[in-house]
């Protein structure tokens, strides 16, 4: 229920841990989501190319949007969306990777940072 003083944005966090079984292929479709956005200005997608070939975490990041995610929920807007990856040390029994529990982070009122990859963010707003 709505009333004058609650706020009508909501953030709502996503964790993923994905494990890349063909790296190659990870890259081509990255490579080929850039040649298809005839968006992209030619310097931007120089950078673009070098990037994913040489990191599948920026291959993964040019192929995850976070729109795809929310894009056919009825009633709500998208307002700014920002996702970033990381290559990382995965152990699925180790208590660090629980999911159920707090990771510490929740919302101070205050902006985060979380030490990722500025290269590897993207930003829609």
């Amino acid at each position: 229920m709505s009333t004058p003083e609650t706020s009508r944005f909501v953030r709502l966090r996503v964790e993923l841990v994905i494990e890349v079984d063909d790296a190659d292929g990870l890259t081509k479709a990255a490579l080929q989501r850039i040649a298809d956005d005839a968006d992209m200005p030619q310097g931007e997608r120089v950078h673009a190319q070098s990037a994913v070939t040489e990191d599948t975490a920026e291959a993964l990041a040019y192929l995850v949007d976070p729109f795809d995610l929310i894009g056919e929920v009825p009633g709500i807007e998208l307002q700014q969306a920002s996702w970033s990856s990381e290559q990382i040390d995965y152990d699925p029994d180790s208590p660090e990777w629980d999911l159920d529990e707090d990771d510490g982070d929740e919302d101070d009122g205050g902006d985060e940072d979380d030490g990722d990859d500025e290269d590897a963010a993207k930003v829609f707003g």
